[in-house]
């Protein structure tokens, strides 16, 4: 956590969030400051939509053959805008380095990069939609109990096992998520 900010980190949601957008998310925060956070959950699966498929859609022709990954939901904010989130192998002038090698892109240029053989990031993913919280909101939040921190890496962020990223998450604070309660507080 650089300057109070919580930029780079992730956010484990604790149980009982009230929120069922939120249960049992990871979210990668991308951006934070004193006015906004934005982030994406990483291990929310859009089922049945695979990147090929999306890029497709698109109209944006692969000349490799793609892994059949699936599209993730990033949060329930502007769910028809696509996210890149990438390592920093690849980046273009409007890329937001989040830190750790990962950024993140919001282009069309992004989405071209992934289907072509001499651009692409060694290790990315596409998200639809985002979290976002108002000046004040994440720290709130967070000082409430309602989400846990812990430090990001290429796995949490990328891995394809999104069922157990919320208890690898947990583990890597040492929390086991059996010993967690469901509601919120101080104690």
């Amino acid at each position: 956590m650089e300057g109070g900010f919580f930029s780079g980190q992730m956010l484990i949601a604790m149980p009982g969030i009230g929120d069922p957008r939120f249960e049992r998310a990871v979210i990668l925060i991308c951006a934070h400051d004193a006015e906004h956070a934005m982030g994406l959950a990483v291990n929310r699966p859009v089922e049945g939509l695979t990147v090929p498929d999306l890029l497709e859609r698109l109209e944006i022709e692969s000349t490799i053959r793609l892994p059949e990954d699936l599209v993730l939901m990033g949060g329930p904010v502007e769910t028809q805008r696509g996210f890149v989130l990438h390592t920093d192998d690849y980046g273009v002038e409007h890329s937001l380095q989040i830190g750790g090698g990962v950024a993140l892109t919001a282009t069309r240029d992004a989405l071209e990069a992934m289907a072509s053989p001499d651009e692409h990031p060694r290790r990315s993913l596409l998200a639809l939609g985002y979290a976002g919280w108002g000046a004040g909101q994440l720290e709130n939040e967070i000082k409430e109990n309602v989400w846990l921190t812990c430090d990001a890496d290429e796995g949490l962020i990328f891995g394809d096992d999104y069922e157990n990223k919320w208890t690898r998450a947990l583990a890597k604070l040492g929390v086991d998520p059996q010993f967690l309660g469901s509601s919120a507080g101080r104690a």
